[in-house]
């Protein structure tokens, strides 16, 4: 890791390709696949600064 931090301080462009695919390969839970975690939380109650408000943790 400590390797890949001292590449990217000398690097003079980073590109980051992030998405879906790229979580679900990893194993994190996507929002909109079956089990996903819109079917577990309702977007309309947390996507909102006062649901962040409230409870950031969750949220975020």
């Amino acid at each position: 890791m400590s390797e890949v931090a001292q590449a990217l301080r000398k690097a003079r462009r980073v590109v980051a390709l992030t998405g879906a695919g790229l979580s679900a390969e990893s194993g994190i839970p996507t929002f909109r696949a079956p089990g996903g975690l819109w079917r577990i939380f309702s977007p309309q109650e947390l996507a909102t600064p006062e649901a962040f408000a409230r409870n950031s943790r969750l949220v975020w």
